[in-house]
């Protein structure tokens, strides 16, 4: 008998996000295997062992059968670990460990550690855009990115610490509150800077490429005479 397990999760690819599904898809075979498809790296690869050991020391299952883990859509490299919570939650469905009714109105990402703690990832803030834009009602993810997501309006961010925590959410078996951020607060404490070029008349465009500098990380060569301001906008 097989099971198919759907989840949503959001991948990132450089700046921008977009939203896929998770399929894992649990049968009987002769020998048991789990296998990840979908243009999965090395990061993604190894997911198999984490959510192996999270599942078990969370208490739950892990189903000695054949398994499928399809990352769609399959035209796109999928990158990092950030799919181990939707992975290993995907695969509690399959198996009929858990049943809920929320997990299409979330998007789910978090890495996994071996006891089942749900880890950081990168790229939340643009995940969080692109979940709002897809109409989710909130996405799921660790505890220390929820202020980094909650940046985004009009969307849920549901923050974990473990595996079991958004199992016990999607389950409605543990009420977790939606992360606020106040960003009239953020922006405030944000405008206050203690040294800006408020002292520097003139000289446009010099900051503007200081500026653009700072921004990307580059490297700035000054040259002019001596009293025109090269240490004073540095």
């Amino acid at each position: 008998m097989a099971e198919l397990g759907k989840v949503k999760s959001v991948a990132v690819y450089g700046i921008e996000a977009y939203v896929l599904e998770i399929e894992v898809y649990v049968t009987k075979g002769q020998l048991p295997s789990t296998v990840v498809i979908g243009l999965p790296d090395a990061a993604v690869k190894e997911c198999r062992d984490r959510v192996k050991a999270a599942l078990k020391n969370s208490g739950y299952k892990f189903p000695y059968k054949n398994i499928t883990i399809n990352l769609a859509p399959a035209d796109r490299k999928k990158e990092g670990p950030s799919f181990e919570l939707s992975i290993a939650t995907g695969l509690l469905i399959a198996t009929n460990q858990i049943e809920t009714e929320k997990i299409d109105e979330y998007g789910i990402i978090g890495e996994l550690a071996l006891d089942g703690r749900v880890r950081t990832v990168n790229g939340c803030l643009s995940m969080a855009i692109k979940c709002k834009e897809a109409g989710l009602k909130g996405l799921i993810l660790p505890a220390d990115n929820a202020l980094e997501a909650a940046i985004v309006d009009g969307i849920d961010i549901i923050p974990v610490n473990t595996l079991s925590d958004a199992v016990s959410f999607l389950t409605n078996e543990l009420v977790i509150s939606p992360f606020n951020l106040n960003l009239s607060d953020v922006f405030s404490d944000s405008s206050h800077y203690e040294v800006d070029f408020m002292d520097v008349k003139g000289q446009e465009h010099v900051k503007r490429a200081l500026t653009i500098a700072a921004a990307g990380n580059h490297n700035v060569l000054m040259i002019g005479p001596p009293g025109s301001g090269k240490t004073m906008l540095r």
